[in-house]
C-alpha cells in the first residue's frame, strides 16, 4: 500500500519512478540477510521508538534495506543524500512512496540544495546522526549549537568522515559520542576492499567502455579502498602503479606486486587515475601537465577535492561531454584529459555503488551501532568509539551462516589452554 503523499515532506525527482525503485530495492534485498534478520528483531523490539534519526547516505538500493530497518525499529527518521551524484531516484521516490519515509534526494543537485537538505535534516532535531563524511555533523557544531543536547550520537562509516571527526576531537568540539562504523572489521575489510574494488572498476567500465588489460592504472592510496582498486585492476589485466605518502602502506604495495613511484614520476605513464585517499588535490595542475593525451582521471574518495579540478578547467580550451557522466578537457597545449563523475564517487556517479552482499554487512553496522548508542545513551563518553568486538563478531557469524558456512569452536581444553600462562611447551 502506498503512502498519502500529500502527508509527507520530501524532495526527490519524481514519485512516479517509484515502482521501479521498489523492485531494484526487492532485488537487492536478496542478498542482504543480515540486515533482513536484524530488521525483523527491530520490528519486535522496537529499539528506537520515539527516536528522531537523520541519515545522510548514498541513497540506493541498499540503504534503502537500512531506511527500512531503522524505521522497522520505530525511529521518525528522515534521509537525506551525502553526495550530489550518489542519488537513484527511483529509490529516493520508493523509499517515500511505498515506506513513507521522508527523503531529501535528488541525483544531480547542486551545492545549494544538498546544504539546503542539510539544513531541512538538522531542523528533524536529530537525537542520532548518521553521516557519511560528517557534513551534517559539522554542520550541527558549526551553526546549531543549540541542538547537541537533543543528540545522543553518530554514526560515521567513511574513511573521510573519520578523519574531520577526529580533527572535531583534537579541536574539542566533539562534545558528544560518535561511533566509528568505517573500522569495524566487517566493514572496512569487506565494504572498502572488495565493494569499492570492484564497483570503481565497474563505474569507470560503463563510463568509459574503455578495456583495462593492458592499461597502466595509478592508484593514489593503499589503504583497504585503494587496496581493492589496485586488486580488482591487476585482475583485469591492468599494469598498477601505487602512490603513497605512508611508508608502511608503500611496502606494503611493493610486496603485494606493485610498482610504487610518487605521482609526479607515475603522471607520465598512467592510462586511468583512481584516487582513494580521502585528501585535497591529489592530482594537481603539474600532474596534468605531463599525462599522456587522452589520460583517464577518476576519484573513488567521499569528496570531489582530490583531483584539482580548478586547475584543469583554467587549462582547457573546451569542455564537454562525450559520455553519459564523462567529460573531456580539451587542453591549450592540444592534448586531452577526460574526467569521470565530476571528480565525484565514480562508483556512484557512472554505476550503482558497493553490490548488495557487501553492504548488508556495513548497514548491519550502522543499525547496530545506532542500537548500541540508544542502549548506551548518557554512558558514553564524548569521542570516538569502536564497534564493539561482539557485535562485529555476529555480523560476521550471521553472514557466515546466510551464506551456510560454518567454522570451528574451541574445544573445553582449547579454551583453558588459551586462558592459562603456566601452561608451556
Amino acid at each position: 500500500m502506498t503512502v498519502a503523499l500529500d502527508k509527507l515532506k520530501y524532495e526527490i525527482k519524481d514519485p512516479a519512478l517509484a515502482t521501479l525503485g521498489k523492485q531494484r530495492i526487492e532485488w537487492a534485498g536478496r542478498e542482504m540477510p543480515v540486515l533482513r534478520q536484524i530488521r525483523d528483531r527491530f520490528a519486535q523490539e522496537k529499539p528506537f521508538a520515539g527516536i528522531r534519526l537523520v541519515a545522510c547516505c548514498h541513497v540506493t538500493t541498499e540503504t534503502a534495506h537500512l531506511a527500512i530497518a531503522l524505521k522497522a525499529g520505530g525511529a521518525d527518521a528522515v534521509l537525506i543524500a551525502s553526495n550530489p551524484l550518489s542519488t537513484q531516484d527511483d529509490v529516493a521516490a520508493s523509499l517515500v512512496v511505498d515506506h513513507g519515509i521522508p527523503v531529501f534526494a535528488i541525483k544531480g543537485e547542486d551545492n545549494a540544495t544538498y546544504n539546503k537538505h542539510v539544513q531541512i535534516a538538522l531542523d528533524h532535531r536529530p537525537n542520532i546522526i548518521i553521516d557519511d563524511g560528517s557534513d551534517v555533523v559539522a554542520t550541527l557544531i558549526q551553526e546549531r549549537q543549540n541542538q547537541i543536547a537533543d543528540l545522543i550520537g553518530t554514526t560515521e562509516e567513511t574513511t573521510t568522515g573519520i578523519v574531520r571527526l577526529q580533527a572535531m576531537l583534537k579541536d574539542g568540539v566533539l562534545t558528544f559520542p560518535a561511533v566509528n562504523v568505517n573500522d569495524a572489521d566487517t566493514k572496512h575489510f569487506f565494504d572498502n576492499r572488495y565493494g569499492t574494488g570492484q564497483s570503481t572498476l565497474d563505474g569507470i567500465v560503463r563510463a568509459t567502455n574503455i578495456l583495462l588489460a593492458g592499461k597502466t592504472v595509478i592508484v593514489a592510496g593503499y589503504g583497504w579502498c585503494g587496496k581493492g582498486t589496485a586488486l580488482r585492476a591487476r585482475g583485469m589485466g591492468a599494469n598498477v602503479i601505487v602512490t603513497e605518502i605512508d611508508p608502511i602502506k608503500a611496502i606494503e604495495a611493493v610486496m603485494d606486486g606493485f610498482r610504487v613511484l610518487p605521482m609526479a614520476e607515475a603522471a607520465p605513464q598512467g592510462d586511468i587515475f583512481i584516487t582513494v585517499t580521502g585528501n585535497k588535490h591529489v592530482i594537481r595542475s603539474e600532474h596534468f601537465d605531463v599525462m599522456k593525451d587522452g589520460a583517464i582521471v577518476c576519484n573513488s574518495g567521499h569528496f570531489d577535492i582530490e583531483i584539482d579540478l580548478k586547475s584543469l578547467k583554467s587549462k582547457a580550451a573546451e569542455v564537454k561531454n562525450v559520455r553519459p557522466f564523462t567529460e573531456q578537457y580539451k587542453l591549450n597545449s592540444g592534448k586531452s584529459v577526460v574526467v569521470i563523475g565530476e571528480g565525484r564517487l565514480v562508483n556512484l556517479a557512472a554505476a550503482e555503488g558497493h553490490p548488495s552482499a557487501v553492504m548488508d554487512m556495513s548497514f548491519a553496522n550502522q543499525a547496530m551501532a545506532c542500537e548500541y548508542l540508544v542502549k548506551n545513551k548518557g554512558k558514553l563518553a564524548p569521542g570516538l568509539h569502536s564497534i564493539p568486538v561482539e557485535v562485529d563478531q555476529e555480523i560476521a557469524r550471521l553472514k557466515l551462516q546466510a551464506m551456510g558456512i560454518s567454522v570451528d569452536t574451541l574445544t573445553a581444553e582449547q579454551v583453558e589452554y588459551i586462558n592459562s600462562w603456566t601452561s608451556g611447551t
